[in-house]
């Protein structure tokens, strides 16, 4: 580990708690809502410019965007949690939203789909190293009393922006066209989050390096600090019953995320929705999920983890079969505010699960194993759905889901213990 990152007993000021650290805290919130941002930008208009500008007709080809975002997000995860534990927590954030500078500029000036897959490799990397990075700071601010709280602040912060954007990008195309406009706002979201991140944004690193001090021996012996990566992946993703748990439904969740992005859209214009009808629906899924985050990561450090998620998944997989059996825009609006109560139910709980049973030496690789696997899902949900699509429709496509879905909440029931005691 990099010597170049203070440790706590060089400054007493050090403390840890949502309250002693409320406005760098305050700060990474503001940051992750443009991360979020950067993401919503595609939400409406990319799975309809596939279609009526670049002229793909097979469901597979037309993911591939997906397919480029999640795979590239997926191994980012992975890289960043062992580079913010070498290096600190701010350069990585720095380096993620200097690779964020030319996303929305490809995605404008693009003249064939690859550009757009480029593009979406670029949003991959920028995804998996800012993301990761504002969890792992908040979890390091905040210690172990507030964790789910933290996790709910961050998730609900990007996921709202996210339903804010997709829905603004959708209103815009509506106005205007579906190129360059919409684009417009992953400029100024860029921009500003580069330059927050360099100017304003501490490191946090010693604040893990305080917690990782005052840490009381595990009751696990495999839960000490002294592991190599290679370690700390196997336990995360296999070993450890609660932690590999978390990491299937993690990717489940995404996969489900995948189906929302890139079918859901196709399957309402199918049906005769309008652009600005499809922003709408678009957006009320994220925006669900973030602001009911703000609720569920509270709620899950007085109830518990393991209940929340296995609530969750199973009534993501109720909402997806609705969407399945909808035809107007009341049932689908219905079925997107059910899909994303069950996702705020489990995504902020997934990751304080993660933080419940890491050790704080080891905590940020072991998140960055689990974002791996969880975004991983969008790869997954993106080859899955467009493959099935293509074969037998939309619809069978997303009935499959559902039923993957309902599998991955019982697997939670079975297989992961509970990890945080009220």
């Amino acid at each position: 580990m990099s010597t170049s990152v203070p440790s706590p007993a060089a400054d007493g000021a050090i403390r840890l708690g949502l309250r002693a650290n409320l406005a760098q805290f305050s700060l990474l919130v503001a940051v992750n809502a443009l991360v979020g941002g950067m993401l919503g930008q595609e939400r409406t208009v990319l799975p309809l410019l596939a279609h009526s500008v670049f002229h793909l007709s097979a469901y597979t080809a037309a993911l591939t965007y997906i397919v480029a975002f999640g795979a590239t997000k997926a191994v980012t995860n992975f890289f960043a949690g062992t580079l913010s534990d070498r290096f600190g927590r701010k350069p990585v954030l720095v380096a993620g939203w200097l690779i964020a500078l030319p996303v929305p500029l490809l995605l404008i000036w693009a003249p064939s789909w690859g550009w757009v897959v480029l593009a979406n490799v670029l949003l991959g990397v920028n995804q998996g190293l800012t993301w990761s990075t504002t969890v792992i700071m908040k979890i390091d601010l905040v210690g172990p009393a507030r964790r789910g709280l933290a996790m709910g602040f961050n998730e609900a912060a990007g996921y709202a922006a996210l339903a804010a954007t997709a829905m603004a990008t959708g209103a815009i195309a509506a106005h205007t066209a579906l190129l360059p406009q919409p684009f417009f706002l992953g400029i100024a979201y860029a921009a500003l989050g580069l330059g927050l991140s360099a100017l304003a944004v501490r490191e946090t690193h010693a604040h893990a390096r305080l917690e990782a001090a005052q840490h009381g021996t595990a009751k696990n012996p495999d839960h000490h600090g002294g592991l190599t990566t290679g370690q700390v992946a196997w336990i995360t993703s296999a070993k450890d019953r609660a932690l590999s748990a978390a990491s299937w439904a993690g990717m489940v969740n995404n996969l489900n995320d995948a189906l929302a992005w890139g079918i859901f859209p196709l399957l309402y214009a199918a049906h005769g929705l309008s652009v600005a009808a499809i922003g709408v629906l678009a957006a009320l899924y994220p925006a669900v999920w973030g602001l009911g985050q703000l609720l569920t990561g509270w709620w899950s450090d007085r109830v518990g983890r393991k209940h929340l998620i296995t609530a969750g998944m199973l009534l993501q997989a109720v909402a997806i079969g609705l969407v399945a059996l909808g035809t107007t825009f009341p049932v689908w609006a219905l079925a997107q505010v059910l899909l994303g109560a069950g996702t705020a139910m489990v995504y902020p709980t997934l990751l304080a699960a993660i933080g419940d049973v890491a050790h704080p030496a080891w905590r940020a690789r072991a998140v960055g194993v689990y974002r791996l696997w969880r975004d991983g899902g969008f790869a997954v949900g993106a080859l899955l759905a467009g493959v099935l699509a293509d074969a037998y429709g939309l619809t069978t496509a997303v009935w499959v889901v559902a039923a993957l879905t309902a599998a991955s909440g019982i697997v939670v029931a079975l297989r992961m213990y509970e990890t945080h005691t009220p």
